[in-house]
């Protein structure tokens, strides 16, 4: 399941399996029409309407905050922490995405991050997010983790978080574009050695 999981930069990935899932869709480069778009709050880097439209078909459901639908436009599915739906037949929990030591994502803005199944796997999206205790009740066997620092979980606390989520698979995210580079993604496999698989993804 992992070689389906593409990404594009940022927190955007596109991720193929029996629906085609795209994630935060930001700068995208290439074409593609999305089964399904999961977009995490609505920070332009984020919640991009132009990049939306780049992959938004006739069918497309479009998965998303409330102050993001706004912004979007069109026919959104609107959701909040603790909201648990399907989509196109994928199995869909919404949790809670917020600083716990900062204030870029406070809690009652209502982000969020993803947890939804594809080909049988439990794939965790963080969206822009701290180390948080809600992270010790999440089950996935693969988890997008931001590592950057500044607004999001430096590299040593989105190990923690991995330890406490207990993915098969951790990958990073969340640098290289706005902030963070390489290193940090490194870091991050570092820390967790020996411990959880780290795959750091090329840049699509």
């Amino acid at each position: 399941m992992i070689n389906n999981i593409h990404w594009l930069g940022h927190d955007a990935f596109r991720i193929s399996g029996d629906k085609t899932i795209y994630t935060d869709p930001f700068n995208l480069k290439g074409k593609g029409t999305a089964d399904i778009v999961f977009i995490t709050h609505e920070h332009y880097d984020h919640c991009s309407p132009e990049d939306v439209r780049k992959i938004r078909g006739p069918h497309t459901v479009v998965v998303a905050p409330g102050d993001c639908a706004v912004k979007i436009g069109g026919s959104v599915k609107v959701v909040k922490p603790g909201d648990k739906t399907e989509v196109l037949g994928i199995p869909v929990e919404v949790v809670p995405a917020y600083n716990t030591n900062k204030k870029f994502h406070t809690r009652d803005r209502g982000w969020v991050g993803y947890i939804f199944t594809v080909n049988g796997q439990r794939i965790y999206l963080a969206g822009d997010t701290d180390h948080i205790p809600e992270m010790k009740g999440f089950r996935a066997d693969i988890a997008l983790l931001p590592v950057s620092g500044t607004y999001v979980m430096t590299a040593d606390e989105a190990a923690k978080a991995a330890l406490d989520i207990k993915p098969r698979f951790a990958v990073p995210m969340h640098y290289g574009s706005i902030v963070g580079n390489a290193d940090d993604a490194r870091r991050f496999a570092d820390a967790l050695k020996g411990k959880i698989e780290v795959v750091i993804l090329p840049e699509e």
